[in-house]
């Protein structure tokens, strides 16, 4: 993964590839076990020094959360897509945003609340199978959850807007 600034200075973590191509729905399961590569990491945002745990319920919930399961067409494409530098997206989260806990059913898990931040990420557009150089821009809220014991884990991620679609050539690539 690369990450480009933007003439804002927002950092974008730019992911290569389109991996989950399905036309007409997506195949979550394989999204879910793309995703298991990453439980166990601890990642360290970079803007507020947080430490947040990818735990081994995150990939079930990315593909299952009713956020997901909300999502039509083009934009469950772009979650599904996501999954590839959701690592990325942690390091250069910006925005942090606190919310308690108002549901029983995350009395554990999120017990301390949840923390919201936002994250940006490119990705690239196909013009008849032919990658171009011109990526669609989103930004999107992570989901941290803070349990009882005070560890932060990465829960989903959610509200995906896109931005804009530019030529990345644009973009002044940083070294990460």
């Amino acid at each position: 993964m690369k990450i480009v600034m933007d003439e804002n200075g927002h950092k974008i973590v730019v992911i290569p590839d389109i991996i989950f191509k399905s036309k007409r729905k997506i195949k979550w399961p394989e999204v879910e076990k793309y995703l298991q590569k990453n439980v166990g990491q601890i990642i360290t945002i970079a803007e507020t020094n947080d430490i947040v745990y990818i735990g081994k319920n995150f990939p079930d919930e990315y593909k299952g959360s009713n956020y997901t399961r909300s999502l039509k067409n083009a934009i469950a494409k772009v979650k599904a897509n996501a999954a590839q530098g959701i690592s990325e997206m942690l390091i250069i989260a910006t925005e942090k945003r606190f919310s308690p806990n108002k549901k029983d059913k995350h009395f554990f898990d999120a017990g301390k609340g949840w923390y919201y931040y936002t994250t940006r990420f490119a990705l690239p557009i196909y013009d008849n199978e032919i990658k171009t150089d011109v990526y669609n821009i989103y930004s999107a809220c992570l989901l941290v959850n803070c349990t009882t014991s005070g560890k932060s884990y990465l829960y989903d991620l959610v509200d995906i807007k896109r931005k804009a679609s530019t030529p990345l050539k644009n973009y002044l690539i940083a070294e990460w």
